[in-house]
């Protein structure tokens, strides 16, 4: 019968949207968010720009996919098994998504975001929301282990792993796309303690044993502490002065 089958065209290619989308992700860090036109991605991915087209209506539509898959990547949700873990694999996430090229990336998408209601909107739906739920499930399973009581809100300390990381890669003077890797995890691995602390977390020694094996990784430049044997000052090591005033 005439007209029961849909005429169907060619479906889309999932390898070659994730090449324009990244085409699209290498461009904004060369040339910025003013800098970026559907003719520069076209050149870079290789395609007409009437291919971009059929694929995204606007460049800020492309760039927020872009930014939305790359994002994608960072939203896994490991159980580790502990709290301590999965808070840990946490930060590194975010560390990692707000440093290098990417980093570089999302803090110039923020500085439009201001000036584009849409854009602040699919900033916020791609990379804060996901944060807070998965910071919802890291606490149930929290919960469900017995390691910790029940938190109410548990969606609200997304934004105590949001907030400090924009604070130390975005507001500063040294360009996300200059802090390498191992940096961006050693920087995550510091936070792990306060973040713990804001759970109440106690098992295994709670968030002080955290921070000695978290500072045990780095170097310090402070001079070498005094011997435990060496004499404070105006006596003999374990001196007992009580004596000496009474013969005074």
């Amino acid at each position: 019968m005439a007209g029961t089958q849909a005429r169907r065209g060619r479906p889309r290619d999932a390898s070659r949207d994730r090449a324009l989308l990244d085409a699209t992700l290498a461009v904004l860090t060369e040339s910025g968010y003013s800098g970026l036109t559907t003719g520069a991605v076209a050149a870079r991915a290789g395609v007409s720009t009437a291919t971009l087209y059929r694929r995204w209506p606007s460049k800020e539509v492309m760039v927020v996919d872009a930014a939305a898959a790359y994002a994608k990547e960072l939203t896994a949700q490991p159980d580790t098994g502990t709290l301590e873990g999965d808070l840990r694999a946490l930060l590194r996430d975010k560390a990692a998504s707000l440093t290098g090229n990417e980093g570089g990336v999302l803090r110039t998408l923020i500085g439009e975001a201001a000036y584009s209601p849409s854009l602040a909107e699919a900033l916020t739906n791609a990379f804060m929301v996901p944060v807070r739920e998965r910071m919802e499930e890291i606490t149930q399973r929290a919960v469900d282990r017995g390691e910790i009581p029940p938190v109410e809100h548990a969606e609200l300390l997304g934004d105590l792993v949001i907030g400090p990381m924009m604070s130390k890669f975005f507001l500063t003077p040294l360009p996300p796309n200059q802090v390498d890797a191992a940096t961006a995890a050693e920087t995550a691995d510091r936070m792990l303690c306060f973040l713990l602390r804001a759970f109440g977390h106690q098992g295994h020694g709670g968030e002080r044993e955290v921070a000695a094996r978290t500072i045990a990784h780095f170097p310090t430049t402070r001079s070498e502490s005094p011997s435990p044997t060496a004499a404070p000052r105006g006596g003999a090591p374990g001196e007992d002065r009580s004596a000496d005033a009474l013969d005074e």
